[in-house]
């Protein structure tokens, strides 16, 4: 499939433009996808400004679904003209790792993120996927692209944030940030079981749509402290999860503070800059108080993504109502924009191809 296609890009730090790139060639285990919908992450946001080092002229972007253009000479089960997500994090199934059942941590640490950070990502009409058979999600009739977007990254994160937290049936759950990936741990606690769900955070519009997902008590830090207000809520006690969504300092140390000797903090932020994360000693129990940190990546892989897809196809949850903003593929840098000042209300932009 010969020819040159438009791609955004990071040409510097801080510094991004529209180029022609030419269209991709798969593999024989690979596939190529024609871009019909996109998200804009906070993390295009980190990279651009640094988080991972240096890119040149790389394809920003990694939330995105389309329809299959080519596929290599081995992938079977898909065909040209099929509707598919992509989750992304794309492992290759087969390394150490996979095999240990750390797939996102593919070969090294992170390794399974590839788009926008070892490989072009999905802000061009047509991105590449490795190993595509255990990468290509298929989309059935009755989801439409606008939601199935959502699967590839926040619902996968967030959800994961949820599990990762182990909070029993019935049990208690706080979550710190309230972004898109703090509003699908909020949805994912209560699919899972969660008895309470306090939400974290100080923007109205955000604390709502966590009571939307399923938060019982919302908590705005400008007004109060959290880590008080969630032990008073609890008789001192401290909750039995906290999930850290925003990737900071000051949530990761409340995370520690508000929960209670024997249950975990699990991390999905992205910690975008400094060197360390300090851990606050004393609620740590000086080291000693059977706290559970878990952190991770966003699992990737057809069959994770099939169990999503299916709780979007049932109506468990809708993800649709993050989408504050849309945006032609053209305007995609000033979605990009609105993302690193979070104006405007923005929450989530939808970029349409």
């Amino acid at each position: 499939m010969a020819g040159t296609m438009k791609a955004f890009v990071m040409k510097a730090l801080g510094r991004t433009a529209f180029m022609e790139k030419p269209i991709p060639e798969p593999g024989p285990e690979d596939a190529v996808v024609k871009t019909t919908r996109a998200l804009v992450c906070t993390s295009d946001v980190h990279t651009l400004n640094g988080a991972i080092g240096e890119r040149r002229d790389l394809t920003l972007g990694h939330e995105g679904v389309g329809v299959v253009a080519r596929l290599g000479s081995a992938v079977q089960g898909f065909k040209e003209g099929d509707r598919v997500a992509v989750n992304a994090i794309t492992p290759d199934f087969t390394c150490d790792n996979c095999q240990r059942g750390f797939p996102s941590q593919c070969r090294e640490a992170l390794g399974g993120w590839r788009f926008s950070n070892t490989k072009d990502g999905v802000f061009a009409e047509y991105f590449h996927v490795n190993n595509a058979q255990a990468n290509l999600t298929p989309i059935p009739g009755d989801v439409p692209d606008d939601t199935a977007v959502y699967a590839c990254d926040m619902m996968s994160t967030g959800f994961m944030g949820a599990e990762h937290a182990a909070t029993p049936v019935g049990g208690t759950v706080a979550v710190f940030g309230i972004g898109p990936v703090g509003m699908m741990a909020v949805a994912g606690a209560r699919l899972l079981g969660a008895g309470r769900i306090f939400a974290v955070d100080r923007i109205p519009r955000r604390l709502e749509l966590a009571r939307r997902y399923g938060a019982d008590t919302l908590v705005d830090f400008s007004k109060e402290n959290p880590v008080e207000a969630i032990l008073a809520a609890t008789g001192g006690q401290g909750v039995d999860a906290a999930i850290e969504a925003l990737g900071a300092q000051a949530t990761f140390e409340s995370c520690v503070q508000a929960t209670r000797p024997g249950g975990t903090i699990s991390v999905v932020g992205y910690f975008g800059e400094g060197e360390y994360v300090r851990i606050p000693r004393a609620a740590w129990g000086v080291g000693m108080s059977d706290k559970t940190i878990r952190t991770g990546l966003c699992p990737g892989g057809r069959e994770r993504m099939t169990r999503l897809i299916r709780l979007l196809q049932g109506g468990r949850v809708d993800p649709t109502p993050m989408t504050t903003h849309r945006f032609p593929f053209d305007q995609v840098d000033r979605a990009l924009a609105l993302m690193a000042s979070k104006e405007d209300g923005i929450i989530k932009p939808l970029i349409v191809f």
